[in-house]
């Protein structure tokens, strides 16, 4: 493999972010290892130069193990960037949940993004790199039917903060990206509400993968908050905490 920057991607399935990611990135000139449990719903990617296909289950251990050593075949070990971006969406009165559905999108969105970092450690210690993880505004808000799913999201962000501290003496960086809710949508008006899809605007998503392009080479560490009303929440999570603060110590 030539010099070119590498970076595996989780969740390229067309249409969504991993995809727009992977295109992006491509086109800046890394090669990406794009990740899919589904290699045939990777078609925007197929066929592109510099673009390597390959099946990745994220909570499927043997599957990690695949992607990883596929990996350190073709770039001597290294990897410059690992992208977590697969995750699982869900909307549920909590009171109502099935504890197994719950379970499972945990592993998908919290264990296995925890297992691939273990896994791809040694490339991105080798190469001084950075791990990236997709992860939602929802974890700093309190929206109904949401509350699991959030939760999620949240606990994510805690252990990438965690990881950007305990990985920062071997050279890895760490970027959490908690970005607007791109669901989408469903009949049901509750379902729709608790997505925020009441007409709010939205930023594409190809417009949202170059701007997390653009802090991923610039080697952005800790959140980065990108996507409509992203800042809003940011600000409004900020003075909370302030707020928070000064009372406690009036």
């Amino acid at each position: 493999m030539s010099s070119k920057e590498t970076v595996l991607i989780t969740g390229c399935s067309d249409g969504g972010i991993g995809s727009e990611l992977a295109i992006v990135l491509q086109q800046s000139g890394s090669h990406v290892f794009a990740t899919a449990r589904d290699p045939s719903k990777m078609s925007n990617l197929s066929g592109l130069s510099n673009v390597t296909l390959l099946t990745l289950d994220v909570v499927k251990s043997a599957d990690i193990k695949a992607a990883a050593e596929a990996v350190s075949k073709e770039t001597s070990r290294t990897l410059n960037y690992l992208t977590n971006n697969a995750g699982r969406s869900h909307f549920m009165h909590i009171l109502d949940e099935d504890l197994d559905t719950v379970r499972n999108f945990f592993e998908i969105n919290f264990l296995g993004p925890v297992a691939l970092t273990q896994a791809f450690a040694p490339l991105l210690i080798k190469a001084k790199g950075m791990a990236v993880y997709v992860t939602s505004i929802s974890g700093y808000l309190n929206i109904p039917y949401m509350g699991t799913y959030s939760a999620s999201k949240r606990s994510l962000e805690i252990v990438a903060e965690t990881l950007r501290l305990e990985l920062a003496p071997f050279g890895v960086d760490v970027l959490e990206l908690p970005q607007q809710s791109l669901h989408k949508s469903v009949e049901d008006i509750v379902a729709v509400r608790a997505q925020g899809n009441e007409g709010m605007p939205r930023m594409e998503t190809r417009e949202y993968a170059a701007a997390v392009v653009d802090a991923i080479k610039k080697r952005t560490t800790g959140r980065f908050w990108c996507g409509n009303n992203a800042d809003q929440i940011k600000m409004s999570t900020t003075a909370t905490r302030c707020w928070g603060s000064n009372k406690h110590w009036a």
